[in-house]
């Protein structure tokens, strides 16, 4: 996932530049150039995939949805996930408003927004090596830290920035350990369970942004959406650890039944 990162560590803060320059359009065309060389270079310099004339079925596909770790991995992004979006998709509001900078200010705090997701996305793939559950539960205590603190800080310019590159950071850690974790819950159907990690960050993301939107209209402050970013994030800690205790249970129920040797030692199949 280092390009979507990437793309928001250098792509986020040029257009916003060039917007304010030039004019808000102008991000659009810059959309429609790059996806139109993209879509040039992907079709001239991709080779074709071996195995491409091979399709799976869509019932093997949908089959997945049968389990409930499926469910408990989209409601952690969808939920959990939306909490950072609740206060990066005001930044553009918060960095003038609350930490009293000007405008020019705001590709610089979508810049260091940026880079802390790419560091996140980085040590997310190594930790959750180690530990799928445990980076998962560490990404979103880290957002929940990061947020309320923000929320109290933010109006020191200083402490503001960094409180934003260590919410992205701690964002981030759950980006591929959510693809791990439907990948490990459906291994029959990866395709399915690829598609399904996105559309969750996308519901996430369209959540954060809402919530965020209805606590700014109610007139609770530029820092409202901080506090709905808590209250997200601490509800996917709570699916986060529904989802362990069922995992738990049925590694103890698989342990259980698993045939052993006359001397209480599982035997090996």
């Amino acid at each position: 996932m280092l390009g979507l990162t990437i793309a928001t560590m250098l792509g986020v803060p040029a257009s916003t530049a060039f917007g304010q320059v030039v004019g808000w359009r102008s991000a659009y065309v810059i959309v429609v150039v790059v996806a139109a060389l993209s879509t040039i270079a992907i079709w001239r310099l991709v080779p074709e995939p071996e195995g491409a004339g091979v399709t799976g079925s869509i019932r093997g596909e949908l089959r997945a949805l049968r389990r409930a770790q499926v469910w408990f991995a989209l409601g952690i992004g969808s939920i959990g996930f939306g909490g950072m979006f609740a206060v990066y998709s005001y930044i553009g509001e918060i960095v003038p408003g609350v930490m009293g900078l000007g405008e020019r200010a705001v590709p610089v705090a979508l810049f260091v927004f940026g880079v802390g997701m790419t560091i996140g996305n980085v040590l997310a793939g190594r930790a959750a090596d180690r530990s799928l559950y445990g980076t998962i539960f560490a990404g979103l205590i880290g957002m929940t830290v990061s947020l309320a603190v923000f929320a109290l800080v933010a109006e020191n310019a200083i402490a503001g920035m960094i409180l934003l590159l260590a919410l992205a950071i701690t964002s981030q850690l759950m980006g591929p350990s959510l693809q791990l974790f439907l990948l490990d819950a459906s291994p029959d159907a990866p395709s399915l369970a690829a598609a399904l990690h996105h559309s969750a960050l996308n519901i996430g993301n369209s959540l954060g942004a809402a919530l965020g939107a209805a606590v700014l209209a109610a007139g609770w402050g530029l820092l409202a959406p901080a506090w709905t970013g808590v209250a997200l994030a601490i509800a996917g800690l709570g699916i986060a650890g529904w989802s362990f205790a069922v995992h738990r249970r049925q590694q103890t129920r698989t342990a259980a039944e698993a045939p052993t040797t006359t001397d209480g030692v599982p035997a090996v199949c």
